[in-house]
């Protein structure tokens, strides 16, 4: 709890609202046309999540990751894309229900959705299946009405150095498992899990002062970048419209994340080793001390 203290003293709050980004996007459109009631698109694609999703830590609108699926897309198909974010910064997958429900208020569901949900879970310390299953009861509400649905799962938050050891170690073995939760949750639902924990961790991991943003807590223009380049073959492969190429096998692990622990497992390791060899030659010693104890009582009473 200490640790979990001064952490949030180094990356504090950050308050600042993400840039607007909703529009529709054209292929190497500047700037967005705005949504007004007529307008027309192919393709409506929709951010659902929390502050990684709605861009907090992007300096302007065409380094939020919503932007760049968006424009991705219209790259890849010629077509006209909308965006429409649902997004809030903070939000827990608690928060999924109320997003949904607003976008059902609103209008038709949309063609597609991205959800990036899961390191609020892991700091405010929900229980695990209960975060995946809230997860997945979103995912299979969007499905339900034919909407094509990518999940960035929970990120792998022992890349931030902010967070001091051993909780960082903690925090990101939660947040692992809950990445795996939310997949099976995820292709449960019939939706398309992209692990963004070892997608991204090998970057962030050898750049950290590239990849993540002034508060050292949320990605930077090009972590988000990075992470918007694993999410669009999925969504668009998913969409049927995907061009670029066979689709990569995505891992579930951070293989980075996890060469770094190499050395510490292999000390601990030999560490706990040596403690038990110790104890055992310990216990021998004793063992024979004791033998010879009892010879010399032996030696006494006969004589």
């Amino acid at each position: 709890m200490g640790q979990a203290a001064a952490a949030r003293g180094v990356i504090g709050r950050n308050i600042a609202k993400p840039p607007e980004a909703d529009g529709v996007y054209t292929a190497g459109c500047a700037a967005p046309e705005r949504w007004r009631m007529g307008s027309s698109a192919d393709i409506h694609l929709m951010i659902f999540g929390d502050s990684t999703a709605a861009g907090v830590g992007c300096t302007v609108a065409d380094e939020v990751p919503g932007v760049l699926l968006a424009r991705g897309l219209a790259e890849e198909t010629g077509q006209r894309i909308r965006l429409s974010t649902k997004a809030i910064a903070g939000a827990t997958s608690k928060g999924l229900e109320g997003q949904v429900d607003a976008m059902f208020v609103a209008g038709p569901p949309p063609d597609a959705a991205v959800i990036f949900i899961g390191a609020n879970d892991v700091t405010k310390k929900f229980s695990i299946p209960a975060s995946a299953a809230r997860l997945g009861d979103a995912v299979e509400r969007l499905t339900a009405k034919g909407c094509v649905v990518a999940v960035g799962t929970c990120p792998d938050l022992g890349v931030v150095t902010a967070i001091p050891q051993p909780l960082r170690t903690v925090v990101r073995n939660w947040g692992r498992r809950l990445a795996h939760a939310q997949t099976a949750r995820t292709l449960g639902a019939g939706g398309h899990p992209v692990a963004l924990a070892d997608l991204l961790a090998p970057e962030f991991l050898a750049a950290p002062d590239t990849m993540f943003s002034a508060d050292r807590f949320h990605p930077s223009a090009a972590g988000y970048e990075l992470a918007a380049q694993q999410i669009l073959p999925v969504l668009a492969s998913a969409l049927g419209v995907w061009h670029g190429g066979p689709l990569p096998e995505l891992p579930t692990v951070s293989a980075a994340a996890e060469s770094r622990r190499a050395i510490p497992r292999a000390t601990a390791a030999v560490d706990r080793f040596l403690r038990r060899r110790t104890a055992e030659i310990d216990a021998e010693i004793d063992s024979a001390a004791e033998d010879l104890l009892r010879r010399g009582d032996g030696r006494q009473a006969g004589l």
